[in-house]
């Protein structure tokens, strides 16, 4: 039978052990750098603000504006669509319809700065789209007319952009990936009314039902990727 003095000397190793690895498990996603993704956005008041959930389970309400922006990013800093186009400029074409809502859309994908090779990004664009009044935001990007690559849970490329790839780390923000970002305009055309029992996300054959990084998305793909890297870094330790 094991002594009283050597179950606590065992007890406090395993202790230090498991503090060592939380911190290790904390630390790591501070390690990185950044991480190159779409962001998810809502516009509120005026001003671009992280979606709390996923476009899968967000409901925006009719006159909202949706947002999404590829960008390379860290904890401590945010890189939103670069225009702000409000609802009325978006949808001005769009008349209310019993049974359905209207929704600006904006997709920013970047700068050439953002990407992993400097290559020139898509232009922005922006519309407006009507939906079923429970569309999620996910179907909000479909209707659009958007097509995505998705990798499980994570929306990795929207219209092809970025062509491979998905949320990856980088090692070393360049100077002009750090660089503020130059507030642009983006033409408005004429609103592109979706049929309220049009296709929803979850039948599109490219809809989106992933995750995908809004506020609480980008932490969690911080977090799981520096873990991940932790883990790789602790194998490769131990072998």
């Amino acid at each position: 039978m094991k002594s009283p003095r050597r179950t606590r000397v065992l007890r406090a190793a395993v202790i230090a052990i498991l503090l060592t690895l939380a911190g290790g498990v904390l630390a790591a996603p501070a390690q990185a750098a950044a991480y190159r993704y779409w962001g998810y956005f809502h516009l509120t008041k005026g001003a671009w603000a992280f979606a709390a959930t996923g476009p899968a389970q967000a409901v925006p309400a009719d006159g909202a504006v949706e947002g999404w922006r590829f960008a390379v990013a860290d904890e401590s800093s945010v890189r939103t669509p670069r225009a702000t186009p409000t609802f009325a400029a978006l949808c001005a074409g769009a008349a209310a319809k019993a049974g359905s809502k209207r929704v600006g859309l904006v997709l920013d994908f970047g700068r050439p700065a953002d990407s992993a090779d400097a290559t020139t990004p898509p232009a922005p664009k922006a519309t407006c789209v009507t939906v079923p009044e429970k569309a999620t935001g996910a179907d909000i990007l479909v209707a659009g007319g958007a097509t995505l690559r998705i990798d499980k849970t994570l929306d990795c490329a929207i219209d092809g952009w970025p062509a491979t790839g998905c949320g990856d780390p980088v090692a070393h923000v360049s100077a002009a990936a750090a660089s503020p970002d130059t507030k642009i305009t983006i033409a408005v055309p004429k609103a592109s009314a979706a049929s309220p029992t049009g296709k929803s996300a979850g039948a599109s054959s490219t809809g989106s039902r992933g995750l995908v990084l809004g506020g609480a998305g980008a932490i969690v793909l911080v977090a799981l990727l520096g873990l991940a890297a932790w883990r790789r870094g602790r194998d490769a330790t131990s072998d």
